[in-house]
C-alpha cells in the first residue's frame, strides 16, 4: 500500500456539549484521491476543518508527511503543502480573480514560480483568464469554485482538502471540475474530497468512507463502494 500522506488518528471534535466527531481515523494515501460521504450532518465538513486547523479538534492526531501536525496553525499547515478549498467557496468577493490567485500564493516568494502557476491556473480555467481582471464577486457561482480550486492550487499543495465542490452547480461546470481535479491528482496532488455527489466522488476516488453522525461506518475502494447495496440504496438514490 502507498505511505499516507495524511493520517488522522482517533479524531474528535465537539461544538459545546455535542461530539460532532467521535473518533475518527483514516488515510489518504500519496497521490491518491479519497471521497468522505454521507448525509447532512454526519462531520463530513468537519472533520475537513479539523485537518486544516479551522476548527480545533477536542482529541486525537493528525499526521502529515509522517509527521505530527496536530498542534500547527493553520498557515503553518499551507507551507507544510495543505490546501482547503472549503465549502461556500470562501474567495475574497471584493478582489479580482488574479488577486485572488495572488493570495493563494501568499506564502511563497518564488515570483517566475507563482507567474508560472497562475498561467497553469489560467489554463486549467480558461474562463478565468477571460475574468482576471474582474471582481470575484461579479463572477457566476460556477465560475467562483473554480477560482476557489485554482486558488488553492496556487500553494503548490501536496495535499488537497476539498468541500463540496459541485454544490449547486450545472451539470456542465460539475463535469469541468471534476475533470480538472482528476488532472490535478494526476500531476500527483493527494486530494481529501467531501462531496454531496456521491456518485461523482467515488468514480473520481481510489478509496472512500462513509460517515453517519460522526463516525466510519464503511470504508472500501471507490468501486467496492460504488458496488455496495448499502451505499447504492442510502446515497445513489436506487
Amino acid at each position: 500500500m502507498t505511505t499516507p500522506i495524511l493520517e488522522v488518528k482517533d479524531l474528535k471534535v465537539h461544538y459545546g456539549a455535542i461530539e460532532a466527531i467521535r473518533g475518527i481515523s483514516l488515510e489518504v494515501p500519496a497521490g491518491e484521491v479519497v471521497a468522505l460521504i454521507g448525509a447532512n450532518g454526519a462531520g463530513k465538513t468537519t472533520t475537513l476543518r479539523a485537518v486544516s486547523k479551522m476548527l480545533r479538534p477536542s482529541a486525537g492526531a493528525v499526521w502529515f508527511q509522517g509527521d505530527d501536525v496536530t498542534r500547527l496553525a493553520s498557515h503553518e499547515l499551507v507551507a507544510r503543502g495543505i490546501a482547503h478549498a472549503p465549502e461556500g467557496r470562501g474567495i475574497f468577493l471584493n478582489l479580482t480573480v488574479e488577486e485572488n490567485l495572488e493570495l493563494g500564493a501568499y506564502l511563497r516568494r518564488d515570483r517566475a514560480g507563482i507567474a508560472a502557476d497562475a498561467k497553469r491556473a489560467y489554463d486549467l480555467f480558461p474562463i478565468l483568464k477571460e475574468r482576471r481582471s474582474q471582481v470575484a464577486g461579479t463572477l457566476s457561482g460556477g465560475e467562483q469554485q473554480m477560482l476557489a480550486v485554482a486558488r488553492a492550487l496556487m500553494s503548490r499543495p501536496k495535499l488537497m482538502l476539498l468541500d463540496e465542490p459541485s454544490l449547486g452547480l450545472a451539470p456542465q461546470v460539475v463535469e469541468k471540475i471534476f475533470s480538472v481535479l482528476r488532472e490535478v491528482n494526476e500531476s500527483g496532488v493527494a486530494l481529501l474530497l467531501v462531496e454531496q455527489n456521491a456518485h461523482k466522488a467515488l468514480q473520481l476516488a481510489h478509496r472512500g468512507y462513509v460517515l453517519e453522525t460522526g463516525t466510519v461506518v464503511m470504508t472500501g475502494t471507490g468501486k467496492e463502494l460504488l458496488a455496495s447495496p448499502e451505499v447504492r440504496k442510502a446515497y445513489l438514490g436506487e
